[in-house]
This record gives C-alpha cells, sequence and structure tokens, in this order.
C-alpha cells in the first residue's frame, strides 16, 4: 500500500440514447437524457476522460421475446443472466452517446463492452461476470497515476453501480454523482446507493457537493491499495 496524490479522472459510463426516453423500445431510464451537463462539469474538474458503450449484436442470446420477456433469467449462458430489450446496436441511433458528449475519440481511454452474442457485462472494467477479463480501464488507470475517479452515466443501478464497485474493489476512490446518473427504478436505486456507499464511494448530490470533495481530496494525499 502506498499514498500517492494521484490523478482525477472522469468516467461517463455507457451514456448512450438508448438508456433515455429518446428511445423507449430499447432501456428507456426516467430523465436518462438530462445528464449530459453534468458529465461535462465533472470531466473540466478532471484530468483525464474516460467512457464506455454498450455495443451489442441483435443476434444476442439474451434479448427478449415474447416467450422470453425482459428480466427473466438466461439458462445456459454464464455471462449473460437476464433477457432484456434489444438495444445499443451499433449503427443505430440508440448506439450513439448522448448529445453534447465529446466524440469518443476524444475521450482518453474508451471502452466497448457485450460485442459477442453471449456476453452481457454491466461493469465497464470487465467483459465477463467472473471479472478475469479485463477491459483494460483499470491498467490505463493505473499507468495514469489516477487514484479517484469521478463517475456517472445510464443506468446508476445497473452499469453505474457495478462499475463503481470493480473501481472500489481494485483500490481506488470513487465519486458518484447523482446530478450525471438516473436509475431505471427507484427501489434499486436506492439500494445501489447503500451498496456502493457500503463499498466506499462517496455519494455526491450535485455538482456543487462535488466541487467540494474534489477540492477536499486534492488537498490531500489519497490512498491507493
Amino acid at each position: 500500500m502506498t499514498e500517492s496524490s494521484g490523478k482525477l479522472a472522469s468516467f461517463d459510463v455507457d451514456a448512450q440514447n438508448c438508456f433515455t426516453p429518446l428511445c423507449p423500445d430499447e432501456l428507456p431510464v426516467p430523465d436518462g437524457h438530462f445528464i449530459v451537463e453534468s458529465l461535462n462539469f465533472q470531466a473540466e474538474l478532471a484530468d483525464l476522460r474516460v467512457g464506455s458503450k454498450d455495443a451489442h449484436p441483435e443476434s444476442a442470446v439474451w434479448v427478449a421475446s415474447d416467450d422470453k420477456p425482459q428480466f427473466s433469467p438466461v439458462d445456459g449462458h454464464e455471462n449473460s443472466d437476464l433477457y432484456w430489450n434489444a438495444h445499443a446496436v451499433p449503427g443505430t441511433f440508440g448506439f450513439e452517446l448522448l448529445k453534447g458528449l465529446p466524440a469518443v475519440t476524444d475521450y482518453d481511454f474508451f471502452v466497448w463492452k457485450g460485442v459477442e452474442p453471449d456476453l452481457h457485462p454491466y461493469g465497464a472494467c470487465f467483459h465477463d461476470h467472473a471479472e478475469k477479463r479485463s477491459t483494460g480501464v483499470i491498467e490505463f488507470f493505473r499507468c495514469q497515476d489516477v487514484t479517484t475517479v469521478m463517475v456517472g452515466g445510464l443506468a446508476l443501478d445497473y452499469c453505474v453501480r457495478l462499475t463503481v464497485l470493480q473501481l472500489q474493489a481494485e483500490g481506488f476512490q470513487v465519486i458518484v454523482n447523482l446530478a450525471a446518473t438516473r436509475s431505471l427504478q427507484i427501489a434499486t436505486g436506492d439500494k445501489a446507493i447503500d451498496e456502493m456507499m457500503g463499498a466506499g464511494a462517496i455519494i455526491v448530490n450535485d455538482n456543487i457537493e462535488l466541487a467540494r470533495v474534489v477540492e477536499l481530496q486534492s488537498s490531500k494525499k489519497v490512498t491507493f491499495h
């Protein structure tokens, strides 16, 4: 265990049209399209900006149907647990990042996940549910001397939650900006917040509180595991 003043990163997790009311037939998260301003705000505070996208084939084994409704369990595939509406298919409007975010090539690092038909990861740090196949973002952060990561994106109760837990488990201090994320459901969102706090993540309610916490973090040394 060492101490480092470290760099601050901002992480836009799956901030795509498919997770907003702009795509009602995919996975619309209430008010999901209103997070752009806060994502950009936290990026202005950061040394580095990273992002991720879901990138799913239409032939994915977990695509819901009339006889396999959304949220029912998928059997026989260790990296796909539930059936979901088809979403984030490359080349569609739903796949695109929210308007007002940078082009993917303008991020310092970017992750595409779920490309294979039988892979449906939630967290952006690993391609598989067993968390053995890294997407490279953890290694990027370590190479760049990142110790603290501000996280926003969609949805709070699924991909954001697990990304936060993965980063905390790897020794990073995570700050979750609630103004830069939304949950698919209120109950699961509240449960996710409790779980992330229990893992050591710092939860802030808005951009003003975020700026204060970042200032405090930058004024002291951060413990890195």
